[in-house]
């Protein structure tokens, strides 16, 4: 009598390398944006099954999230860095030479993941836009702080808006990501940067 087949046991080790898979799946949504990334796309890069992803990450839309923390572990690390530096201009100059490196890259997609993301997305993507612009208002609320601090300090003229100041900076680093992502060689940011910072504030 043949002996029954095994079954096998729930729980065994998944059978591809999940931080693997995620970075395949941030390449794809950096390259085409949430919504221009269909689960095709995010599958065949990953090299895994939709029944995989699902299992392993949940939805397209938690997958997206996870996928953004990594972007901002890895890719975005220079924004740390920038507000711990001694002046509010050098703040603002580590902060554009960060996003210049970070969309200016030979073997990355060009753009910022968060500015593609959130102005690629229409009503069936709501939550996903409202996730990057969350995400994008802590870091500018932690910017304001920071150069209310250097105008407490004597470091920034004391008629300085710094909310002001905060969103043409933002304003900038934007235009960095919009203008990689059309092509602009790192020469053409490289004095994007050095422009902008001449109408940094100052006495």
């Amino acid at each position: 009598m043949n002996k029954p087949e095994s079954i096998p046991a729930r729980g065994r080790p998944r059978e591809f390398c999940v931080d693997y898979a995620l970075s395949q799946a941030l390449h794809v949504f950096w390259s085409k944006g949430y919504e221009g990334a269909s689960l095709t796309d995010l599958t065949e890069a990953m090299g895994i099954t939709r029944p995989s992803l699902y299992a392993a990450f949940g939805n397209k839309e938690a997958l997206f999230r996870k996928a953004l923390d990594l972007y901002e572990h890895e890719k975005m690390a220079y924004i740390g860095k920038a507000l711990a530096q001694p002046t509010a201009r050098k703040v603002a100059e580590h902060m554009a030479h960060g996003a210049m490196e970070n969309v200016a890259g030979t073997d990355e997609p060009h753009g910022c993941l968060r500015v593609i993301s959130s102005v690629a997305c229409g009503p069936a993507a709501q939550s996903i836009h409202d996730e990057v612009v969350a995400r994008s208002n802590k870091g500018k609320q932690a910017l304001v702080e920071r150069f209310d601090r250097a105008k407490a300090e004597g470091d920034l003229p004391a008629h300085v808006d710094t909310e002001g100041l905060t969103r043409v900076l933002i304003a900038i680093l934007q235009g960095i990501s919009v203008q990689a992502n059309q092509g602009a060689s790192r020469e053409e940011l490289e004095k994007l940067v050095d422009a902008a910072m001449l109408l940094w504030p100052s006495e």
